[in-house]
């Protein structure tokens, strides 16, 4: 009998253990008195929560072996780091760590080169932010961060907004109805677009065979530069109505175009 199977850096993701949250306890305070076979067994069962973490960035472009590789470090970090004292399932206080280690790869492995001073200032930040929040319990003001590191707010904010990523117009950012929502149906336009194609006679033709409710779409869309969520909150619809009808009124126009 076949089974699945599927490895990543060598390891047979099908015959991957799943620990039981008595188990890991149980490990954990093996680990902690020192036994360091705990500490490879706890590893081994939550290999799984790094494959289930790394599947959130696989549509990057990244090997899935270096993700898998880095996301087990930031497990081994969550591993030595974990209090068991505190009231929280290992998985809730792993994924947070695991999932920061993979962004902070995936911005020094940026396509656009950020300077050195820039990602420094960043990363500072960065580290004052999660500082703050866990002294105050709230996410801290820029003038905050900018106090303690002695370095003007508008440096922060140039520096923060340097490493963020680059996504694509057509990243799909939910599925609604089985059409998915791409990052271009959320981006207005607060310019009119030029009319000059309005004029041509052909596509004021095909302009007049749609229905009221597609031509009013069409002219909120692309002549008043609105997002597809402001369309819908105007003619009283649900934004997956308006993708549909808009594709679709586009369609029927290119048979007259």
């Amino acid at each position: 009998m076949m089974t699945n199977k599927v490895e990543i850096c060598g390891v047979n993701t099908s015959k991957l253990p799943v620990l039981k949250n008595e188990e890991m306890r149980k490990l954990f305070r093996q680990m902690h008195q020192g036994e360091e076979k705990a500490r490879e067994k706890l590893v081994n069962g939550n290999l799984r929560l790094v494959l289930s973490v790394i599947q959130r960035f696989t549509n990057r472009g990244e090997y899935v072996d270096d993700l898998f590789q880095v996301g087990c470090i930031g497990l081994l970090k969550a591993i030595d780091n974990f209090d068991l004292e505190q009231n929280v399932k290992f998985s809730t206080y792993a994924v947070p760590m695991i999932i920061g280690e993979i962004r902070r790869y995936l911005r020094d492995n940026n396509p656009i080169r950020v300077s050195r001073s820039l990602r420094d200032i960043a990363y500072k930040a960065l580290q004052v932010r999660d500082s703050l929040v866990n002294k105050h319990s709230r996410e801290p003001a820029i003038s905050e961060i900018a106090n303690v590191l002695k370095i003007p707010q508008e440096d922060i904010i140039f520096a923060l907004d340097a490493i963020q990523e680059p996504i694509s117009l057509f990243e799909p950012i939910y599925h609604d109805g089985g059409d998915p929502i791409f990052v271009m149906d959320q981006i207005g336009d607060d310019k009119h677009v030029d009319t000059s194609w309005l004029e041509d006679i052909s596509v004021r033709e095909a302009l007049r065979r749609l229905n009221y409710r597609e031509k009013l779409i069409l002219t909120l869309r692309f002549f008043e530069g609105k997002t597809q969520m402001e369309v819908a909150d105007e003619i009283g619809i649900s934004q997956a109505q308006v993708s549909r009808l808009e594709k679709a009124a586009l369609v029927h126009m290119q048979k007259y175009v």
